[in-house]
């Protein structure tokens, strides 16, 4: 029964060894001519401005795609499986799954017209 689990461990053995090895030997065969722009912090290529801690208001459409990632990082758990078993659920499973995708299309609906997908 153990012997089932030695291809699972030889593949975390081999991703960690992998890992391993990529961060040692990063330094040392890296290039490294360093300048300013590189050591300073990236934001999404707009220059960082210092900011007072816990000052400001984040906008509303943060708080709109941060939703909208959330409601389709659920869509997906829940297709996976449905897709897995699609067969065995039948017309049942079919029809609960127009329902959910209709109302993750509802809510897409509602933040595309309270603009959380314009970029301004």
């Amino acid at each position: 029964m153990l012997s089932l689990y030695v291809p699972i461990l030889g593949l975390f053995a081999l991703g960690a060894a992998f890992a391993l090895f990529s961060v040692t030997v990063a330094p040392f065969v890296g290039p490294r001519r360093y300048n300013r722009a590189k050591l300073e912090a990236y934001e999404c290529g707009i220059e960082p401005v210092d900011q007072p801690l816990g000052g400001g208001r984040f906008p509303i459409r943060y708080y709109l795609t941060a939703m909208l990632f959330i409601v389709f990082d659920i869509e997906i758990v829940f297709l996976y499986p449905w897709a897995v078993t699609n067969d065995a659920l039948g017309v049942f499973g079919l029809v609960e799954m127009v329902l959910f995708i209709a109302t993750v299309f509802i809510a897409y609906a509602y933040v595309w017209r309270r603009g959380g997908l314009d970029w301004d």
